[in-house]
């Protein structure tokens, strides 16, 4: 997938190890590690659900982002950033979709 950031300062941050480390700290080889799995997957659907990337869908504030979790209360939190948002059918008949 391809990665857009909020802002310029938080591309920088991100896409430079010595700024990623400065930032982030001791998250920071696992935030570049999350980084690369969206990065290498076509869709959302090929990243990982399970653990240690946990991707989830987010809900209330956060409705319509989903999370990749870094460590055990912090988590990389994104959008999905194409309109309309593919949706998954579940049935051959386009009535559930």
């Amino acid at each position: 997938m391809k990665i857009d950031f909020a802002s310029g300062k938080l591309r920088r941050q991100l896409e430079s190890d010595k700024e990623l480390r400065k930032a982030y700290g001791d998250r920071a080889s696992r935030l570049k590690m999350r980084l690369a799995v969206l990065e290498q997957a076509s869709n959302l659907s090929e990243v990982p659900t399970d653990p240690p990337d946990r991707c989830h869908q987010l809900d209330g504030e956060w409705a319509g982002s989903f999370a990749v979790a870094i460590t055990g209360n912090w988590r990389l939190i994104f959008e999905p950033d194409h309109d309309p948002v593919p949706s998954r059918c579940r049935d051959s008949d386009s009535r559930y979709c």
